[in-house]
């Protein structure tokens, strides 16, 4: 099972840079959205954190992941592994920030942007390059959800275990949008979205693979 735990509360309103602008462009929109789904696929303890600590992984893949996007957006972690336990030991990967208020500026701006345009209702039938994009943002949502939630993997579905409502929202629409059902289902304690094995599947996992320098 893959956990981890977060410390940035995405929830607040994206700032702006001065004059009004956005934090971030078209180009680097799907990164900082990634970088955010990751981050949200964590589950928040009441455990006292280091106030540098960004998220805290038990997969390799899914910091090493985290890592690239916040290099890629101007916002390097500094990484950090460790091993807890007594009678069964395990790595924790840690993403520490580099300099204060950093990268959550950028991350929040990724999440309200990408968000709202996932589940935008109003972008039915919408153009080619604007439903390219919502595809691009929905694959992230996936690639983010499949390296860093809980996978619940049987013969015939495809499920990952979430602790955010939102996020479970935004997988449900993003799997629409990449020609798949999905389903959401509340379990002990958590949220299961699940999508049927097959077609639908095949679809998701295609679509949220990660690059090579990442797999494996």
């Amino acid at each position: 099972m893959i956990w981890s735990t977060g410390m940035y509360d995405l929830d607040r309103p994206p700032p702006r840079a001065p004059g009004g602008t956005a934090l971030l462009d078209r180009a680097s929109l799907p990164d900082a959205f990634e970088a955010a789904c990751l981050i949200r696929c964590t589950r928040l303890d009441n455990v006292r954190q280091p106030s540098t600590l960004v998220a805290e992984f038990s997969s390799a893949a899914a910091a090493a992941r985290l890592g690239e996007l916040l290099d890629r957006l101007g916002t390097p972690a500094r990484p950090e592994r460790l091993t807890a336990g007594v009678r069964r030991r395990y790595e924790l990967h840690r993403l520490h920030a580099t300099e204060p208020g950093q990268p959550s500026a950028v991350l929040g701006t990724g999440w309200h942007r990408g968000r709202a345009a996932v589940l935008d209702p109003s972008a039915v039938g919408a153009s080619t390059p604007r439903h390219a994009r919502r595809r691009a943002l929905a694959s992230a949502a996936w690639r983010a959800a499949l390296l860093a939630a809980g996978r619940h993997v049987r013969t015939h579905i495809l499920g990952v275990r979430l602790y955010d409502t939102e996020l479970a929202a935004v997988l449900v629409r993003g799997a629409h949008l990449l020609g798949s059902a999905a389903t959401v289902a509340p379990r002990s304690g958590c949220l299961l979205v699940t999508v049927p094995g097959g077609a639908d599947k095949e679809r998701i996992v295609r679509h949220s693979a990660l690059p090579a320098s990442i797999v494996g």
